[in-house]
């Protein structure tokens, strides 16, 4: 399954969760299959987005959906201690994982010989669930949605990025859209 396409599931079954999307490609594709206020495209911080997840998580109530990639999460591995340690309820950690750092030239990760579920299970992580790369797989994520939190999701997809344009929004507009969102106004 590429990308866009596991994006575009998952984000089919999403109402009123909060989302911070991983830099790049992972963005731009997640504008394209469903923009909204409730979504926080990164534009830059490789890494950081299972941390600003945690932040949000910690500081309010509702869901927090972070979509990471593989390359993002193994840069900043200390976030799975973090997260697990906070336990938000709320937090849900989706790791869309391609074996490679997509938004700077396909370079390979180390996840094909590192299997990151069972990383996030070591760390102390109770829910986990996983997703085999397929083409016929349609993720239900209902399930999921469900579990209390923190619960670590990883996603096997195909390497590669969608053709999609650059998100048309500055990141002063996106940060400020979002933040509305999240104070409610």
């Amino acid at each position: 399954m590429e990308r866009i396409k596991a994006l575009e599931q998952i984000t089919k079954q999403l109402k009123d969760e909060l989302v911070i999307c991983n830099i790049g490609f992972p963005s731009r594709e997640l504008y394209h299959v469903k923009d909204s206020s409730k979504h926080f495209y990164m534009m830059g911080s490789m890494g950081m987005a299972s941390s600003i997840g945690l932040g949000l998580a910690i500081a309010q109530d509702r869901k927090v959906i972070v979509f990471d990639g593989d390359g993002s999460l193994l840069m900043n591995l200390g976030s799975l201690v973090t997260i697990y340690n906070q336990s938000p309820e709320n937090l849900v950690l989706v790791v869309l994982d391609n074996e490679c750092y997509g938004s700077t030239g396909n370079q390979c990760t180390y996840s094909s010989t590192t299997n990151l579920k069972k990383v996030a299970e070591g760390v102390g992580f109770k829910n986990t669930v996983f997703y085999q790369e397929s083409p016929e797989v349609e993720i239900d994520f209902a399930p999921v949605l469900e579990m209390e939190g923190p619960v670590f999701v990883h996603v096997k997809v195909k390497a590669g990025n969608a053709s999609v344009p650059v998100i048309p929004l500055e990141p002063p507009e996106i940060k400020e859209r979002f933040m509305r969102e999240v104070q409610g106004n």
